[in-house]
């Protein structure tokens, strides 16, 4: 293995939601706990609720300055966890607007899926944003993440009141994306993804 396929993965965990109340933050600090442990993963954190996302489609100069703060995290990741809930049996109007202001930024990069919601535990969300991330050409990891009735999975305290199945979940979630983004991160060094 090269020095670069063994250096830590850069991993952007973007927290999706913006809405008032959400409960997003709960479930990023556990998540953010178990990337952390990892010694082949670093972490930034781009959450949906602080990026000032442009409302129009439009690209103006006032575009590009409101991005200027969210594309260089996005473009220096080497892979990404995306956290979101299911509002209406889908993911959140804030998170698609990140995603579709960017492009090359999500092009041949893992993406790792987490969810929360009621019965369904945001697993219709995290089905539509895998074919969102094929559009763009990126590859999602096939297990994922879910909280079903998140809030009650959840201390008054934000901690889990029974971690083994999440904790067990996470490690093969992120061992996938692990896997996933050495082996892309190699393949685009030896040949440019589209060229």
């Amino acid at each position: 293995m090269t020095a670069q396929t063994m250096s830590p993965l850069h991993v952007t965990v973007v927290v999706g939601s913006n809405r008032h109340g959400r409960f997003g933050p709960v479930v990023a600090d556990w998540l953010l706990g178990r990337v952390r442990a990892r010694e082949d993963l670093t972490v930034d954190v781009l959450d949906v609720a602080g990026a000032d996302l442009p409302t129009s489609m439009a690209r103006t100069e006032e575009a590009a300055a409101a991005l200027s703060g969210v594309t260089p995290k996005l473009a220096a990741a080497d892979a990404f966890v995306v956290l979101t809930p299911e509002y209406n049996h889908s993911f959140p109007a804030g998170l698609k607007n990140l995603i579709d202001w960017h492009y090359s930024e999500w092009r041949a990069k893992p993406v790792a899926l987490v969810s929360y919601g009621g019965l369904a535990g945001g697993l219709r969300a995290t089905e539509h944003l895998r074919q969102v991330f094929a559009e763009l050409h990126a590859v999602t990891v096939r297990d994922t993440v879910s909280f079903h009735g998140a809030a009650g999975s959840f201390d008054g305290e934000g901690a889990l009141k029974d971690p083994t199945g999440p904790d067990a979940a996470a490690r093969t979630m992120l061992d996938q994306l692990t896997w996933w983004g050495r082996a892309l991160r190699e393949a685009k060094r030896r040949h440019p993804y589209g060229e």
